[in-house]
């Protein structure tokens, strides 16, 4: 079994209350494969919700507490997005997942490119938050 992004399989979890359909990774759900699972609403957060961006840093500077994830009204959302991504560390590990499959530059699922956190569509190099935790806890992250 491997851990996706709902939103990759189609299933209306984006800040935009869209999905980011993506076939391949729909036929792994299908075929009994993969877990889809979305971070930010098992932090708390409704879809739609305004856009979020990392503020000051990475996945991993928010981690340690020196940058948080605001919404693009400057609402602090850092709580609910590492609550979230903690919950899914766990689904992991009671299901001994070892791979999962993440939606680019998402403030959660972003690999190796988010955004940010000026909202002007600029990326860095850096992981969300989620993303980050995997890498921590030595499971594969691929991105889409």
């Amino acid at each position: 079994m491997i851990i996706v992004s709902a939103c990759l399989c189609g299933i209306n979890t984006r800040y935009d209350g869209k999905s980011s359909l993506d076939y391949k990774v729909l036929e792994l759900l299908k075929s009994g494969k993969a877990i889809p699972v979305c971070p930010e609403q098992l932090g708390g957060l409704t879809t739609p919700r305004l856009p979020c961006e990392i503020n000051g840093g990475t996945g991993k500077d928010v981690l340690i507490g020196k940058a948080r994830i605001v919404d693009k009204e400057g609402n602090n959302l850092t709580e609910q997005f590492v609550k979230g991504a903690n919950e899914v560390i766990n689904i992991c590990k009671v299901c001994s997942i070892k791979t999962a499959i993440l939606k680019s530059k998402s403030p959660s699922c972003g690999y190796g490119k988010i955004y940010d956190g000026s909202f002007s569509g600029n990326a860095i190099n850096g992981n969300g938050v989620f993303a980050q935790l995997l890498i921590e806890n030595n499971i594969e992250v691929i991105e889409v």
